[in-house]
């Protein structure tokens, strides 16, 4: 490894984690056409027809572009520009954590030349994330000479391109690791990151999330709290004690006539005896 980045101080040679975050994020994949601009940093050519970039380059020149990100005074004078989907949440959080601006979505024409416009800006750096999606901010950075610092895959055009980045800029994981990369390495040579510690800023708030994904990881844990919240249930439960409600209740002793018993059609005064309500309804 240390053959492969001559090039570079020895403060600057990457991990073996930063070399296995590129691999699984799969940076080094290309596509199966390639421009000639892009021929210096192809690796080989595997035998179903896809290029394979050099990440040795893809590291020197985000060591590069770090380099000139930094040499801006006014980090708000560096812009970072995604119009593909899968950029766009990493291109929001570089911004974030590097005090730059972001323009996620579409770039309207006329931003860095028409002064009329309500969003015009004269920014001194463009990082763009795709420069043929992006190929109108690209057109009109050259057009007021602003230096453009782009992710190329194998196809890409390097016209008014000045740092290529060789990296795979069609995947959401490979896109958010070399942005986070990029920021990690900005705030280095800032000096508010160590380089002995580890970025406490994970990779995963770099990557492009569906809007599908998180209802559903949403509803899973709604789901969740509920069953927690849930009371559990309870077995052990007092039983009523059927004996004791008739505690009070005295047993008839030995011999003694039972009580009598009010039934249908039957009166507690005999038949021929009369009450006082009714003969004094009869004297009435």
């Amino acid at each position: 490894m240390s053959n492969a980045f001559a090039a570079l101080p020895a403060v600057l040679h990457p991990k073996e984690e930063d070399i296995q975050m590129m691999l699984s994020a799969r940076v080094q994949d290309g596509t199966r056409n390639s421009d000639s601009g892009m021929e210096e940093y192809i690796w080989r050519r595997r035998k179903d027809g896809l290029h394979i970039l050099n990440i040795g380059k893809t590291w020197e020149k985000i060591m590069l572009a770090a380099r000139v990100i930094v040499a801006i005074e006014n980090p708000e004078d560096v812009v970072a520009i995604s119009a593909r989907p899968w950029g766009m949440r990493a291109v929001l959080k570089f911004a974030h954590y590097t005090g730059a601006q972001s323009i996620a979505g579409r770039f309207t024409p006329g931003t860095f030349t028409n002064q009329i416009t309500k969003q015009f800006r004269e920014p001194r750096l463009l990082i763009v994330t795709d420069p043929r999606t992006d190929s109108q901010a690209v057109r009109e950075s050259s057009y007021v000479n602003i230096p453009v610092i782009a992710f190329c895959d194998s196809d890409s055009p390097l016209q008014h391109v000045d740092i290529a980045i060789p990296a795979n800029n069609k995947g959401k994981h490979s896109i958010g690791l070399i942005y986070w990369l990029l920021a990690r390495e900005v705030l280095r040579l800032r000096g508010s990151v160590s380089r002995t510690s580890d970025w406490d800023v994970p990779v995963d708030l770099f990557f492009h999330r569906d809007i599908e994904e998180l209802k559903k990881t949403e509803e899973e844990q709604a789901a969740k709290m509920e069953e927690q919240a849930a009371p559990a249930p309870v077995y052990d439960e007092p039983v009523p004690d059927v004996a004791a409600g008739f505690a009070g209740v005295v047993p008839p002793a030995e011999g003694a006539e039972p009580a009598p018993v009010a039934t249908g059609g039957q009166e507690w005064a005999a038949a021929g005896e009369s009450t006082p309500a009714v003969v004094a309804a009869e004297q009435w």
